[in-house]
């Protein structure tokens, strides 16, 4: 088959998991309340976040933005595979295919961006006690979720040139529930020697250097709290970070899972059964993990649910 520009490419298709009816419409009740719980429980915690001004400090500011940034990651990808379940259909529009994989590299940069931000502020909290409010001033705080924002700008900007120089052959089926860059890549009909290299380059860059800032800034911690000669102030000063550890091995762990799986596993709908871990399942968890282990969240939702009641 003839390679043709990719202008000429008006729709993909995206084979999901299933093509069996009954199934779908399963998967379409499942995912459409995991989305829902999703969106209603990061909301919740933005909602306790901005009302209640015992939560207004930086680690909870940092929290209702990765609540934010976990809304957007789900509304990227669910609602499309939501609307393809219900119309029986597996198309999607070229230009709505390059807005998934844009939105989906800044979305999950900035998660990634954000919860190295949490480590830094964390660390503070712990090695810093006594300057934290001096060091984590709102200016600066500011200035680290602008700057999260604007590098993962970036990441999508450099997303969308490398998407707009690929080709592809008519007909491109993707066996993914979204438009993933990585499974675009492996279908192209055009050169991608050096779009190899700037994905291995952008990996390393916005993937590696997050990850390295949080096991810096944990072993830091680590090394800060064995200091301390009670094990209670050991506990107490464990506690403060143990739900950003929590969400920090799920994200990265499933990441990196994937990325294995999907290397070692012959089949590409496994790797999109595994994707489901980190675009749906992760961001319904988080408000769960923070609100649950956290008693200023728990009490300012208590709150908020006897106002409304």
């Amino acid at each position: 088959m003839e390679p043709q520009n990719h202008t000429r490419v008006s729709e993909f298709l995206l084979l999901g998991f299933s093509d069996d009816p009954e199934l779908q419409l399963l998967l379409f009740g499942l995912f459409l309340s995991l989305y829902l719980v999703t969106v209603l429980g990061n909301l919740l915690i933005i909602l306790a976040v901005s009302s209640d001004p015992h939560l207004h400090s930086p680690m909870y500011f940092f929290l209702s933005n990765l609540s934010l940034a976990d809304i957007s990651i789900s509304t990227t990808t669910i609602p499309k595979m939501l609307v393809n379940f219900q119309t029986h259909s597996k198309s999607i529009t070229y230009a709505g295919c390059i807005a998934q994989v844009n939105f989906f590299a800044l979305f999950a940069c900035l998660e990634s961006l954000l919860l190295t931000v949490m480590a830094y502020d964390r660390l503070v909290a712990i090695c810093h006690p006594l300057y934290y409010l001096v060091i984590m001033n709102p200016r600066l705080c500011g200035l680290l979720v602008l700057a999260s924002l604007s590098i993962s700008f970036l990441n999508s900007l450099l997303h969308y040139l490398m998407m707009t120089q690929l080709t592809f052959c008519a007909g491109v089926e993707l066996p993914h529930y979204f438009c993933e860059f990585s499974q675009l890549f492996n279908l192209t009909c055009s050169d991608t020697s050096i779009s190899s290299i700037l994905i291995y380059f952008i990996g390393t860059i916005f993937g590696g250097v997050p990850l390295s800032g949080v096991l810096y800034s944990y072993s830091r911690i680590i090394s800060s709290i064995l200091r301390l000669s009670s094990l209670g102030g050991r506990y107490k000063a464990f506690s403060t970070c143990g739900s950003h550890l929590s969400v920090v091995c799920l994200f990265y762990g499933t990441g990196i899972g994937v990325y294995i799986s999907s290397a070692l596993s012959s089949s590409p709908r496994k790797s999109a059964v595994a994707s489901v871990m980190y675009t749906v399942v992760i961001p319904m968890l988080n408000p769960f993990i923070y609100s649950l282990r956290n008693k200023e969240i728990k009490s300012s939702l208590w709150r908020i649910s006897h106002r409304i009641a």
